[in-house]
């Protein structure tokens, strides 16, 4: 007897794969610079400035030097993303075998832990991307707050400019020394200066490293934490870090990290957000909401090579 399986289509066993979550690469600039919470719409940061006078120290009768109190206000834009997913319209595909439970009444979702990991990896990735990229009016909740690359530029009283031209690996050792050469010599022996740049120049720099044969280069040197290349920059007090926040731009800027404060209500609304079932709308829904905003609180610090 002959087998006759030609009505049958070819096997493909989809439930047996793993299935494999599309991570991002999220960053963390908020890692490296102060935070402030509390904040439900604008506060102003408080600086406090000495201006020391020294004179001769004979019969000195005439005061002379200043204090000098002075704000910069963080204004806070909300951030919310609210999504819902209808459970049944997977009854048709292999998901309803692997995520789903039998039964009509479908109010549990099998992948919920990687469905609620990539919504926190997408949101870290978008929040690192508006703290660097945002601009005043041009956010979609309507807020007038500016991203660093806005703040840290030549349209910012105070900042040092430093002529660049977009990064190669053979220039980028030159054009970063510079730019850290045009640190002010205030703040040239702070701990905290970071150097933010994009992860594809973050790799040029790498590069530019390696093929010069710097025999100090380690590649175990280079950390990456949740989304953060960092690499201390050879012989001096200089962090390097790639950041998603400034990818496809050849912005590059030198500072003290701790001198930019982050606004937010609550740190834990970055990670934690809610998920649930509605019984209305049959809808397995989730929303995550918080607020964001940044400012430098001395520009005067802060070099940069002022590229789009």
């Amino acid at each position: 007897m002959a087998l006759d399986v030609t009505a049958l289509n070819d096997f493909n066993n989809e439930v047996a794969g793993e299935l494999i979550a599309k991570m991002v690469y999220g960053g963390s600039t908020m890692e490296y610079v102060t935070i402030r919470e509390g904040v439900k719409f604008q506060e102003p940061i408080n600086l406090m400035e000495v201006d020391l006078v020294l004179q001769n120290g004979t019969c000195v009768s005439t005061p002379s030097g200043s204090l000098d109190f002075s704000q910069r206000n963080i204004t806070v834009c909300p951030r919310t993303s609210f999504d819902g997913i209808c459970l049944k319209d997977m009854d048709r595909t292999y998901l309803g075998i692997a995520a789903l439970e039998r039964g009509s009444y479908n109010e549990t979702f099998a992948l919920a832990t990687n469905y609620s990991e990539l919504l926190v990896n997408q949101f870290q990735k978008s929040n690192d991307q508006f703290l660097w990229g945002a601009v005043s009016g041009s956010d979609p909740a309507g807020c007038s707050s500016d991203g660093l690359k806005v703040i840290i530029s030549g349209s910012t009283t105070g900042v040092v400019d430093v002529a660049s031209t977009p990064l190669t690996s053979s220039t980028a050792l030159a054009q970063l020394d510079l730019l850290i050469e045009a640190i002010p010599s205030d703040v040239a022996d702070r701990d905290d200066l970071t150097m933010f740049m994009s992860v594809t120049n973050f790799r040029k720099f790498v590069s530019g490293i390696r093929t010069s044969n710097s025999y100090y280069f380690d590649p175990n040197s280079i950390s990456n934490r949740g989304g953060i290349l960092e690499m201390v920059y050879p012989f001096q007090n200089v962090k390097v870090v790639g950041t998603v926040g400034l990818q496809g731009s050849e912005r590059i800027v030198v500072g003290p990290a701790k001198q930019i404060v982050a606004g937010t209500d609550l740190m834990s609304d970055f990670s934690e957000f809610q998920l649930w079932y509605d019984i209305n709308t049959d809808q397995l829904k989730h929303r995550i909401s918080t607020k964001l905003g940044v400012q430098v609180a001395y520009p005067e610090f802060w070099v940069s090579n002022d590229l789009a």
